[in-house]
């Protein structure tokens, strides 16, 4: 994997295609990743573009923290048991595999891997999910 190239790479979801586009393009890493047991969820944090609207160019280290900072990721894998209980769960699981979806942002536990950062999240941390990540103001 180049460095300069990251896991978390912006995604856009305008085109339907593009929404599998980090899985198609890191499906070597994919495999690298742990695989959550139980009721867990590994959800990867969006990351903006590296320049505005208006074509200033964002610094790399701004960048890192906003992903740290960011309240919303892609889910990547969930574990087998997540939302089966039917009594929690009475209208179905709250989110799927490749969903956009917001969590609090001290939420779960981060885990560091070659070229970012994955979360760690119970299912029960999950608030929302969105159509387009880029439509959250991304505070830092």
């Amino acid at each position: 994997m180049n460095p300069k190239e990251t896991l978390s790479t912006s995604v856009p979801t305008k085109n339907v295609k593009s929404k599998f586009a980090l899985e198609e393009k890191y499906k070597e890493q994919a495999k690298k990743l742990p695989k959550p047991t139980g009721w867990r969820i590994i959800v990867l944090p969006f990351k903006m573009g590296d320049k505005t609207k208006g074509g200033v160019v964002i610094h790399e280290a701004a960048l890192e923290r906003q992903q740290v900072a960011s309240q919303c990721g892609l889910v990547l894998a969930m574990g087998s048991q997540c939302y089966r209980d039917k009594e929690r769960y009475p209208d179905g699981p709250w989110c799927k595999i490749n969903d956009w979806v917001v969590f609090a942002r001290y939420a779960g536990s981060r885990i560091h891997i070659e070229g970012g950062e994955i979360r760690l999240l119970n299912e029960d941390e999950i608030l929302a999910t969105v159509q387009d990540p880029e439509d959250i103001l991304h505070a830092f």
